[in-house]
């Protein structure tokens, strides 16, 4: 099956890095059009230049801090201005916030909130009037199988992955009558720039590869993902193909969760 994204745009945060660079690779191999948000602006240049390099395509590159209603506006102004409308929004923005309970104070909730939540609720309330009124429309919102699962010390990224997983079955719901579809994909153990971060500051004398490998024998499938997989999924619910799933929240974990 080839699945298409032709005369199709999409604004994707978190789009200079790991998963959400790999989503907007496949996108702009499938036709589509893209625009990428994410704070610093020669990560995201970085980003564009390899995927014109790969697909032909010229990437809209928008710096700006999501956590913030202001840096909401911005990315949606500077991505209708540039590519007219906004058909696919991909929520992909957040990091992995883990410790004791106790130790995160309210600064650090507030924190997780803004970034994973709050900013999913203003870029979806500012651009999905006009999807409802075109009639098509997809929002794909990227969480974690913490929301299904919360783990020891996954407090605030569980919770706030949580109220992520109801708000995309609330506005799924809202929306269906419209043909504006709402899903979610749940993180598992994907290679990613985080897991990269995590291994520098863990590594005794393990290769990236060999910490990969090792946390591949607690999944069934026995690997780690890799964001291309989860890029094809993405790029599936984007598509015409996926027309008739909303409202659900996808694992891509290899069978790890142990919650369906």
């Amino acid at each position: 099956m080839d699945v298409r994204l032709d005369g199709r745009s999409a604004l994707i945060t978190g789009g200079s890095l790991g998963i959400g660079r790999a989503i907007a690779l496949r996108y702009a191999e499938s036709g589509g059009r893209v625009a990428i948000v994410a704070r610093r602006q020669e990560t995201l240049d970085e980003a564009a230049a390899a995927i014109k390099e790969a697909t032909g395509a010229d990437v809209v590159t928008i710096a700006a801090d999501i956590s913030t209603a202001q840096g909401c506006e911005i990315a949606c102004d500077i991505a209708q201005a540039q590519l007219g409308a906004v058909d696919i929004l991909v929520n992909n923005a957040g990091s992995s916030k883990r410790g004791p309970f106790a130790s995160h104070d309210d600064s650090v909730w507030q924190a997780d909130l803004d970034l994973k939540l709050f900013a999913a609720i203003r870029l979806c309330r500012r651009l999905m009037p006009e999807m409802q009124q075109r009639r098509w429309g997809r929002v794909i919102n990227i969480l974690n199988t913490g929301a299904k699962a919360p783990p020891a010390e996954g407090a605030p990224t569980a919770v706030t992955r949580a109220a992520g997983m109801a708000l995309t079955k609330a506005m799924a719901t809202e929306y269906a009558p419209y043909n504006v579809l709402v899903n979610a994909l749940l993180v598992g153990r994907i290679e990613s720039d985080q897991w990269v971060k995590r291994h520098a500051s863990e590594n005794g004398n393990r290769s990236l590869e060999d910490y990969y490998a090792e946390m591949g024998e607690t999944i069934p499938m026995g690997r780690v993902g890799t964001a291309e997989e989860f890029a094809a999924v993405a790029t599936l619910l984007a598509s015409k193909e996926g027309g008739y799933v909303t409202g659900t929240a996808i694992n891509i974990d290899g069978g790890l969760c142990p919650v369906v």
